[in-house]
């Protein structure tokens, strides 16, 4: 596991997502608008609304919060209208980065990504030049400990699964987009299968760049910078950090 899974999973194993309640809102927020807009308020025709109901919901946000959002972007209410589009770049030591963005002002953002990159040893490239290296995909992390990795097979191939990947301390579940809330729903009913760690669709690299050292500390603080711009929705990255050095760093 590299790049945004393996990032991802530390940070909610550190608590780093809790610490950003407030920014997590924001980001949910955007998503069910925007969501809702794009496919309608309601969340058993609309895959990606459903989607982030369930975060919404896992992050403790208030219902109310949920369906204002919700009823603004499907025009019931007045609100911000926001524009989502993809920037694409290198971070040290070669890592490809991609970034989600949503935002009501493209030409704000454009500078305060540009300088994000620019200040952590990154450069920002142009459309395309990156995108061909991921694949959106489902992911289910596991903690390894505790996790009959038999049990697991069985149930999510039958399920629909693609695959499972080992990885030092963690199994991972992957699955085609389209099947993802299938093998999901059949985690969640299963009573002797423990917690996952993280449960999302998000972009898989097909290639990775292993870093370490200074160019590692380097990579994981263009992370953290681009995911704390407030226009920034999601980061995926093909670095390669092996995870002990990642939990120091």
């Amino acid at each position: 596991m590299s790049g945004h899974s393996k990032w991802s999973t530390i940070k909610r194993k550190k608590g780093a997502a809790d610490a950003k309640k407030g920014k997590a809102f924001t980001r949910l927020i955007k998503e069910l608008t925007i969501a809702a807009r794009m496919g309608g308020g309601n969340p058993e025709s609309n895959p990606r609304l459903r989607a982030a109901m369930a975060a919404a919901k896992s992050e403790n946000m208030p219902k109310d919060n949920i369906e204002r959002a919700i009823k603004k972007g499907a025009g019931e209410l007045e609100g911000t209208t926001y524009e989502e589009f993809v920037y694409e770049g290198y971070g040290p030591g070669g890592v490809a980065v991609l970034v989600d963005i949503m935002t009501d002002n493209k030409n704000r953002t454009a500078a305060e990504v540009r300088h994000i990159f620019t200040k952590n040893n990154g450069n920002l490239g142009e459309s395309g030049c990156v995108a061909w290296m991921f694949e959106k995909k489902g992911t289910i992390v596991y903690d390894k400990t505790g996790v009959d990795e038999e049990k697991l097979m069985d149930i999510v191939l039958e399920a629909g699964a693609e695959d499972i990947s080992d990885d030092e301390n963690t199994l991972m579940v992957m699955t085609d987009p389209k099947d993802f809330y299938a093998v999901k729903d059949e985690i969640d009913k299963a009573e002797d299968i423990p917690k996952y760690i993280l449960a999302e669709i998000t972009m898989v690299p097909q290639n990775t760049v292993k870093v370490e050292g200074k160019e590692a500390e380097q990579v994981l603080r263009l992370m953290e910078a681009l995911e704390d711009s407030d226009d920034v929705q999601n980061v995926y990255a093909n670095f390669d950090i092996p995870e002990s050095e990642m939990e120091n760093l």
